[in-house]
């Protein structure tokens, strides 16, 4: 348990420098690196990825993900090509802030004061060229269901870049090899007042942790005549996904429509 920690220390330390270099400099360079620091650490960590489905090659691309713990990041820093959007209180935390600043992460701070702002900085980064990771339930779930979605989150979707829009399913199905039972998912799901350092034991001494994440095919932009009509969707669709996925049932990639 303890030994993983430092595994993953002596993993980050090397790459903090160079990622620095790649983010002054232009080309993908800096966001192929990112998906290779995360797939190191999932290595380390014994997190298993399952990926069905495939990211869309058009761009920009929001994508859309369910949330229900710090171990997302890492499974899906693996596999998406994009930028987290995290709340700004992150920061602020010591060392997760450096490594959340390397990879480019968006911090918000969902106040109405800042909200036009933040959405126009977001619009940018769209613009040129960057794709976003969002999680609208806005919080972690005890991964036992996905959260309402907060349509206010959708807002970019109309960004001048025309982004297409792809639902991410993420659900950990698998500890030590066998299936995730009831009882097994506050082990793995991150929420209310947990936090990190009584969480990470229960992680950290597993064998492993699979997780499955299914990549629906990519929306364009425009297909739902407004947000709140586009939120219902995608909170349906990953509703659906990880329930089937949580019951063992399996799921595989469909395109949403109207």
């Amino acid at each position: 348990m303890i030994l993983r920690l430092v595994f993953v220390l002596a993993w980050t330390l090397p790459c903090m420098p160079i990622q620095a270099v790649f983010l002054t400099r232009p080309g993908l360079a800096k966001v192929r690196f990112a998906r290779t620091y995360w797939r190191g650490v999932a290595f380390i960590m014994g997190l298993r990825i399952t990926v069905k489905g495939e990211v869309s090659p058009q761009r920009p691309i929001i994508f859309i993900a369910n949330h229900c713990t710090w171990l997302d990041i890492v499974a899906l820093g693996a596999v998406l090509p994009g930028c987290f959007v995290a709340k700004a209180d992150i920061a602020r935390w010591p060392f997760v802030s450096w490594i959340a600043k390397l990879g480019r992460t968006v911090f918000v701070s969902r106040n109405k004061a800042t909200l036009e702002r933040e959405r126009d900085y977001l619009a940018a980064r769209l613009a040129a060229g960057d794709n976003i990771i969002l999680f609208p339930e806005g919080t972690t779930s005890d991964g036992r269901r996905v959260l309402a979605f907060q349509s206010s989150f959708l807002a970019i979707a109309q960004a001048p870049a025309n982004p297409v829009i792809q639902p991410v399913t993420i659900v950990y199905d698998q500890l030590d090899g066998l299936p995730v039972q009831r009882w097994d998912r506050p082990v793995i799901s991150w929420y209310g007042d947990m936090d990190m350092a009584s969480h990470y034991p229960g992680v950290g001494k597993r064998i492993s942790v699979g997780a499955t994440i299914i990549l629906d095919p990519a929306i364009p932009a425009g297909t739902f005549a407004n947000r709140k009509l586009l939120s219902g969707a995608l909170e349906a669709r990953l509703a659906g996904n990880a329930a089937r996925l949580r019951q063992g049932r399996g799921a595989e990639p469909q395109k949403l429509v109207p």
